[in-house]
């Protein structure tokens, strides 16, 4: 495909989605970095070059005003929108007598609200086909302690990627998912520095042996997103060191 395509990322001020957003605009897109967090966004999306193939919007995933204007920017600034990756993602740990309804439904809120809010209002604007890659998570497919809510959310969020694939698939829009394991990001080394996850134990899931690295999830994306994966949609795939085929 030789005319340049344009792919909104959602979480991209740091970790896999900053890392996402860069390897697209390597690649020749034109790339809207979305992040809560705007001012590190503009710091990362500033150590990029090609400056004219990207903007950086601020704004909350669960916002729906927010959402709509950012999409509605991204087609109006860089022309058009053929790629969605719905990145954003927290995650609070508890179980559910631990949890307040509060956590619960922010954490629902930013993981699966916010893909199915982006979709919403990306699909109307993707006039010549496209590929949304939901970012999922190991905890989709197996579980540990302490994640109640944020397994659901990952969870729904493959649900929502095959309704979507079969919905939109008539337009030329496929939907994907991908489910990384531990991957080397701040959201891991927050968990680290909390006592939440153990770093010794984590080397352990995963039968390759090491903790992923977020280039290994934006390559994956990469090629979802590509003529590569025309006949892909409504799947999921496991970037996850081999760590769920063992079962843990």
């Amino acid at each position: 495909m030789n005319e340049v395509r344009t792919a909104l990322v959602t979480g991209a001020a740091s970790g896999i989605g900053a890392v996402i957003a860069e390897r697209f605009l390597a690649a020749g897109y034109r790339v809207a970095w979305f992040d809560i967090n705007e001012p590190a966004a503009e710091e990362t999306a500033g150590r990029c070059a090609a400056p004219e193939r990207r903007i950086v919007i601020g704004g909350d995933v669960a916002n729906e005003s927010h959402v709509r204007d950012a999409v509605a920017r991204t087609v109006r600034e860089l022309g058009c929108l053929d790629v969605l990756i719905n990145n954003a993602g927290i995650e609070i740990y508890g179980t559910v007598v631990e949890m307040s309804s509060d956590e619960w439904d922010r954490q629902l809120a930013v993981n699966l609200k916010g893909a199915y809010l982006f979709s919403k209002y990306a699909i109307p604007q993707m006039l010549r086909g496209g590929a949304i890659i939901n970012i999922s998570s190991a905890h989709a497919l197996v579980s540990w302690a302490r994640c109640p809510a944020y397994d659901a959310s990952k969870t729904g969020l493959l649900g929502l990627t095959r309704a979507m694939a079969i919905d939109h698939g008539p337009q030329g829009i496929r939907v994907n998912a991908i489910c990384p394991g531990y991957i080397e990001t701040p959201m891991l080394d927050k968990a680290f520095a909390a006592g939440e996850a153990d770093r010794e134990a984590i080397m352990k899931f995963h039968p390759l042996g090491r903790i992923g690295k977020p280039a290994d999830v934006a390559d994956a994306a990469l090629f979802l997103a590509s003529e590569g994966a025309s006949f892909i949609s409504g799947a999921t795939l496991a970037v996850d060191g081999c760590l769920t085929a063992q079962g843990l």
